[in-house]
């Protein structure tokens, strides 16, 4: 065998076993650039940050996407609070009424923000769930022992004041959003309820967006508070009178025996029924035989006595 044969055998090899290696080294790295993918959909998924936060906090924690999701939340609500001090002041008029009706208790909040196309983010809706859940938890924990009708009204500055656990405020919740969705927002009124075992709570919400939560969401939303009722019916008697508190905006009760006063009444009962116009409210809960002790109506962006004054 030829030296020049030899040498040409050699070269041969190497160049061959060294562009195996190459073929290998791109292969596994497009592996790699594969599964870096995957995680940064899945963190953005999760978090809603974008995708240049998402990728630069997993190039940060080494792909450890547990750790990233936390300093991205560390990061936003820090960014949040910042964001918060300089939209401070910005009309916040849309956003959400956040509805949910337990066993025998019920909760009814207000979260605002500045555009209705923020009020449809996902982000958002996940807001307005925790201030409700957060709300009724609040009440079951303060009133728990204690019997007959409770209702409360919170404000603003008390919501914001209502612990998430580990230490966090729902106004952490508050900035935290802030961070992520750069829109002022605010947790503006909440009322809970709670109500004896021979009651009944009736809701209904107006606007309502698609939601997988269990909290009802919309621009309207309304709590009835009555008694009787026929057996089994109670569920539908609740939503027909919350439909009609929604609709024609009542701001009294008024009494079973009060005449209507014409178009501009402003008191439930007397009002002409909405689900039945020939009778009024307190005609047709007469045929029902049931009686309305209670209410409460919100729309989203309306002017509370607070903020009238």
């Amino acid at each position: 065998m030829s030296l020049t044969f030899l040498f040409r055998t050699i070269s041969r090899d190497v160049v061959k076993a060294s562009l195996c290696q190459h073929v290998q080294s791109l292969h596994t790295g497009c592996q790699l650039l594969a599964a870096d993918k995957t995680l940064l959909m899945k963190l953005r998924k999760n978090t809603g940050y974008t995708f240049i936060n998402c990728k630069k906090a997993l190039e940060k924690f080494d792909n450890d996407i547990a750790r990233a999701e936390t300093w991205l939340n560390e990061q936003a609500q820090k960014e949040g609070w910042s964001k918060a001090n300089k939209v401070e002041g910005r009309k916040v008029k849309e956003g959400l009424i956040g509805l949910f009706v337990g066993d025998k208790a019920a909760v009814m909040v207000e979260v605002n923000c500045e555009t209705d196309f923020v009020a449809r983010n996902e982000k958002f809706q996940e807001l307005v769930k925790d201030v409700t859940l957060v709300t009724l938890a609040h009440h079951q924990n303060k009133t728990q022992g204690q019997a007959g009708y409770i209702k409360s009204v919170l404000a603003s500055d008390q919501l914001s004041k209502l612990s998430v656990g580990e230490g966090a405020s729902l106004a952490d919740q508050v900035a935290l959003a802030i961070g992520r969705l750069g829109e002022n927002m605010s947790v503006k009124r909440a009322v809970t309820v709670g109500v004896p075992a021979e009651w009944h709570i009736g809701s209904y919400v107006h606007g309502g967006v698609s939601s997988q939560s269990e909290v009802a969401m919309g621009r309207y939303g309304a709590l009835v508070i009555f008694q009787g009722g026929k057996e089994g019916e109670q569920k539908t008697l609740g939503r027909k009178l919350a439909q009609h508190i929604v609709g024609e905006a009542p701001v009294s009760l008024g009494n079973m025996d009060d005449l209507p006063c014409g178009e501009s009444e402003t008191r439930l009962l007397p009002q002409t029924f909405l689900g039945d116009p020939s009778r009024t409210v307190a005609q047709f809960l007469r045929g029902q035989e049931a009686r309305v002790l209670d209410f409460v109506r919100f729309q989203c962006g309306d002017t509370t006595s607070e903020e009238a004054e």
